[in-house]
């Protein structure tokens, strides 16, 4: 079985064909609705994306878990919709961005490195990253950084863009 869980950033809840929009095309985004659910009656539970992601990652109100800003640190041993997903056998990635960033704080207590596996895994809410919001290849599962390069990067660098980080 597999899981894929759209979550846009800034887009109106009728900026879809599928939604209704009489001019936007948006031919893919449609075809994944028509396969799957659509969540026509949510509302996210922060107006900043960060916080709001850290609630569906937690399942908790912002209240709750208290990030008010992008940035804000997800707890060491929050509880997250990827820990469950792995814990069932499940395989858990993320591709795009959390805003999240380590609980320093929190993973000093513990001695543990902000950079390690556990770091790298809190700052991304308990998913394996495949590209982040960089446009960087994150780690794999073999390793921590894949020798694959991004497509676009490649692109971006054939374009002039210099660098291993041609966005920065």
């Amino acid at each position: 079985m597999n899981i894929l869980f759209v979550m846009y950033d800034q887009l109106r809840f009728d900026y879809l064909s599928c939604a209704g929009h009489p001019h936007l095309a948006t031919p893919n985004f449609d075809r994944l609705a028509a396969m799957g659910v659509r969540f026509t009656q949510a509302y996210v539970q922060s107006p900043v994306c960060g916080p709001s992601r850290m609630s569906f990652y937690t399942g908790r109100y912002s209240s709750s878990h208290g990030a008010q800003w992008n940035g804000f640190p997800l707890r060491v041993g929050e509880v997250t919709l990827g820990d469950h997903l792995r814990k069932l056998g499940m395989d858990a990635w993320l591709i795009g961005k959390t805003h999240m960033k380590v609980d320093a704080e929190g993973m000093a207590r513990l001695g543990l490195a902000p950079d390690s596996v556990i770091g790298a895994r809190q700052a991304e809410c308990g998913f394996d990253a495949w590209i982040r919001d960089d446009g960087l290849w994150g780690e794999g599962p073999d390793g921590f950084y894949d020798q694959k390069r991004s497509p676009y990067n490649e692109y971006l660098k054939s374009k002039g863009y210099d660098g291993d980080n041609p966005w920065a």
